[in-house]
């Protein structure tokens, strides 16, 4: 489940490859015969929630990588949780998706209570801010975050102004009009990166001296305004000695990618191992579900162990900060 259309696209087409690439990979080492269904979310939770009975249905799905928005999430779990459907996203960082609600869910990447302090930290610390808007998303994922990043700020004694938007808000000069001019940090939660770039854009043009300090769901090609920053919840797997096959693998099939489609390829690989754990003929959907929290990835692309909490999060997960360059690309600087 991923947004292959519509405004993400971009982070939703690098999500399918890698799942696809994963697939391979895992087939060809294992022996396994494991396919992909795919399924349209195009980050919209309704849409979500369409798909998902979709692929209840289909006996043949045994788990689900995705999907992609925290939103998308919680218009699923149910669905999922009464199928007794594993679903792993790859990029799904709201922190109470774990607390409970959704037995069947899991994630390979860190929560907002590890981005909010982690981005704070970095705008007081190598920033020097004083002040920040944070502009936030009106939904689930937007929500969570601004109030993780707000707490964060507020805790080292930055003035806080938080600003509320819709995600298909048409330009951004009414919201620049309300950043004061001493203000040194704008914060996006946004999930659509170009919405990113036209609020960077929206407040060069007004001549407003704050940088723009994308969360996760901007880090994609779509944002490439220059010095500006933005958080992953992944690292650039390209410097990765050890992911080295992995990503020319991909570059060579697919071409550039970012940091959405490697948490993918280690998601997709929990399902299918969770799935083949103990498994004799065709894979079981409840087992595969029950097997989940027990797969453990000692040596993952991601340059770190995969093992899970009880609750479905990964052990000892962090966020990396990149700052895009004159090149418009990012570079890691945390």
């Amino acid at each position: 489940m991923a947004p292959i259309t519509g405004g993400a696209a971009a982070i939703g087409g690098e999500q399918l490859n890698f799942a696809k690439l994963a697939v391979s990979d895992y087939n060809a080492k294992n022996g396994t015969n494991f396919s992909i269904v795919e399924g349209d979310t195009q980050l919209d939770a309704g849409q979500a929630s369409t798909v998902a009975p979709q692929l209840v249905s289909n006996q043949a799905v045994i788990g689900v990588v995705g999907p992609a928005g925290s939103q998308e999430v919680e218009s699923v779990g149910p669905a999922f949780a009464d199928a007794k459907m594993a679903f792993v996203s790859p990029s799904a960082t709201r922190t109470s998706l774990t607390s409970g609600a959704f037995p069947t869910f899991a994630r390979v990447i860190p929560t907002d209570d590890v981005q909010g302090p982690t981005d704070a930290d970095f705008m007081v610390s190598k920033l020097g801010a004083k002040k920040v808007v944070i502009v936030e998303e009106k939904t689930s994922y937007g929500a969570g975050l601004s109030s993780a990043v707000e707490k964060a700020l507020k805790e080292k004694g930055v003035d806080v102004k938080r600003i509320q938007v819709s995600q298909k808000q048409p330009d951004y000069s009414s919201v620049v009009a309300l950043v004061d001019a001493d203000t040194s940090v704008v914060f996006a939660t946004f999930q659509i990166a170009a919405n990113t770039k036209a609020l960077a854009n929206t407040l060069q043009q007004q001549s407003k001296k704050a940088v723009v300090f994308g969360s996760d769901g901007s880090f994609s090609a779509d944002f490439d305004v220059p010095g500006q920053y933005v958080s992953s919840f992944a690292p650039d797997i390209k410097g990765i000695p050890s992911s080295k096959a992995v990503a020319d693998a991909y570059t060579a099939k697919y071409g550039e990618f970012g940091t959405f489609g490697p948490p993918t390829y280690v998601a997709t690989q929990v399902i299918m191992t969770a799935a083949a754990k103990d498994c004799t003929g065709t894979a079981d959907r409840a087992k595969t579900s029950s097997n989940v929290l027990g797969v453990s990835i000692p040596d993952s692309i991601l340059g770190q162990p995969i093992t899970f909490t009880d609750k479905g999060d990964v052990k000892d997960a962090k966020f990396f900060i990149f700052k895009i360059g004159d090149d418009r690309k990012p570079a890691l600087v945390n």
